[in-house]
């Protein structure tokens, strides 16, 4: 029998006793005839709920916002024309380090095996066409049979906590009800470990560079999306208790609690607005660089120009300080590890960064697009003084937002316009930097507020993005999730005409009036605002807080204005190319 019921005991029981061992509850997806009777299963599981999506796509970045807050998220689609659809969202979150199970119900084995050509098929009576295309962008996958179901779903999904990465499995339909035996135990949870040797030479090396400098105000920790994701958030945490400046980077924003005295803001390279920031990351007499993936939107276009010999960089399994290299090292490990050191120095001298600046004699490490610490001019003035625009959106959304948060800022406008706002104490900031597939924000904050029942979702779109998903609203009103919508309205692709043809027609979208959207989505009980003044968005919120009732606001700004980060980098991507 399955533990979760007094039925006997399928694959289909095994997979879903699995993730809800691994804390999930909800499983995201569309369903297809190859899929019905597994998802039967997952209507009588007694720990998992299903939240159908109004498309793949949508139910992939759904499944990824989840996954981003819980830790493991799962999204099931028929064969296909399902599977391929998600795909996206797969890679998206192969991209990010987001652990995304895709379940996929498959044509019946004696139709596989007979080589039909049956219907979401290409006609040639293959069936591994579209696995072999996701084994590209997942960290393990298996094809189910009755006989190796128990052996393949724990090697995928511990492949997948291990790697924080996508898995897929492909199940029959037959399969899927196949029968096994219920009283398998899961597998302990893989635990990285460092080498020992490696770790006390890593320790000591680290500790001589610590011999420099004095003090925590000498020093600095820039913190990455790897932190949180390879599960070094409280190792980081014990770090940044002994009062030590950091800062974090655009990618991994909110990884820290940017409320704290000693965060200095978010680091861009020489792309960011802050000087401060910037010297005191890149002057720091030790700078220890944790989980830090340097993309290219991540680091102002690899504008960072980093001191190699005065710094120590944490990857996921290595570690370097300088030139010395430690395989082995795993990043939590060496985070305590490092945390002694510190707290052996001095604190509160609030003395300036060293003065030894980064030089041109190779100790400079970066791709520096402009000379150290450059102003770099906007492609738009921002909004100035009490003018409505980009600026006064952003300063209004960051002062209406509450601890504990959750934010989803999809990639333009949204996204670099609240990436240098210091965020309340508890938020959550989802972004997708490195894939940046506009739209992707409007399912997964779906998803994250369905991952963490009674925390307040704000949503920041453009109008452009939101149009890829916005029937996804429609399922926020189903499953009884009330946000706050920004869709910002600046008349077509603002970061495309930043960049280039600022009035070609590929960079049109048609005109919404989102103040309708309640009424054409069925959102029953929304309210919907049309904001064009810093005072009407202030009323706007006012009024959400309230009545905490799912709220739309139409944010109407000048089509040719954007966020001042995002100017300069729009700048730096539409220049020219050199041979």
């Amino acid at each position: 029998m399955s533990p979760d019921t007094d039925r006997p005991s399928t694959v289909a029981d095994l997979l879903l006793d699995r993730l809800a061992g691994l804390g999930l509850d909800r499983l995201f997806g569309v369903p297809g005839d190859y899929s019905l009777r597994m998802l039967d299963h997952v209507v009588a599981h007694p720990r998992i709920t299903w939240t159908g999506g109004t498309n793949e796509l949508n139910a992939g970045y759904a499944a990824d916002g989840y996954a981003r807050m819980r830790g493991i998220g799962a999204v099931c689609t028929t064969f296909g024309v399902g599977e391929l659809s998600a795909m996206n969202a797969i890679a998206g979150a192969y991209a990010e380090y987001v652990p995304v199970l895709h379940v996929v119900g498959a044509p019946a084995t004696v139709a596989q095996d007979e080589h039909r050509r049956v219907h979401h098929t290409l006609g040639d009576g293959l069936f591994r066409h579209f696995a072999d295309m996701y084994g590209e962008i997942t960290c393990a996958g298996a094809v189910l049979t009755a006989e190796n179901a128990v052996t393949e779903i724990d090697r995928v999904l511990g492949t997948m906590m291990a790697t924080s990465r996508p898995g897929y499995l492909l199940i029959a339909a037959d399969v899927a009800e196949a029968p096994v035996a219920a009283d398998v135990p899961a597998p302990p949870r893989a635990v990285a470990t460092s080498d020992a040797g490696s770790l006390a030479a890593f320790t000591a090396s680290a500790a001589r560079l610590f011999e420099g400098i004095r003090a925590t105000d000498e020093m600095c920790v820039l913190a990455g999306l790897l932190v949180h994701r390879l599960g070094g958030t409280g190792a980081l945490q014990d770090l940044l208790g002994t009062d030590v400046p950091h800062a974090s980077t655009l990618w991994s924003k909110s990884v820290v609690d940017e409320s704290a005295g000693s965060f200095l803001g978010t680091y861009v390279g020489a792309a960011g607005p802050s000087a401060d920031v910037r010297d005191r990351v890149e002057q720091a007499g030790v700078l220890v660089v944790a989980g830090v993936q340097f993309t290219d939107l991540n680091t102002g276009l690899f504008s960072f120009h980093l001191r190699r010999a005065a710094t120590i960089e944490l990857e996921a399994d290595r570690a370097r300080v300088g030139e010395e290299v430690f395989d082995g090292v795993v990043l939590t490990d060496a985070l305590r590890a490092i945390t002694p050191l510190v707290r052996g120095l001095t604190r509160g001298i609030d003395s300036p960064p060293p003065a030894s600046a980064p030089t041109a004699d190779g100790d400079a490490w970066g791709q520096t697009a402009l000379a150290p610490g450059a102003a770099l001019l906007m492609t738009e003035p921002a909004a100035a003084g009490g003018a409505w625009g980009q600026t006064a959106l952003w300063n209004g959304i960051s002062d209406a937002l509450r601890p504990d948060d959750i934010v989803a800022a999809d990639q333009g406008t949204s996204f670099y316009g609240m990436g240098t706002h210091r965020l309340p104490s508890g938020v959550t900031f989802l972004g997708q930097p490195l894939w940046a597939s506009i739209g992707w924000s409007l399912p997964a904050l779906l998803g994250a507020c369905l991952a963490s029942p009674g925390r307040r979702g704000v949503l920041l779109i453009g109008d452009g993005a939101a149009q890829m998903t916005a029937q996804e609203l429609t399922t926020f009103a189903r499953t009884g999730v009330a946000p706050v919508v920004v869709v910002v309205d600046n008349d077509g692709y603002t970061v495309e005409r930043a960049i280039h043809g600022p009035t070609e027609p590929y960079n049109d979208i048609a005109r919404w009036d989102w103040t309708a959207a309640p009424q054409f989505l069925g959102l029953t009980g929304w309210a919907a605002h049309r904001v064009t003044s810093a005072d009407g968005l202030a009323e706007a919120l006012a009024e959400h807080d309230r009545t905490g009732a799912g709220t739309v606001l139409q944010a109407v700004v000048p089509a040719d204005d954007v966020p001042e980060l995002l100017a300069t980098l729009t700048r730096m991507l539409g220049a020219p190319v050199r041979p």
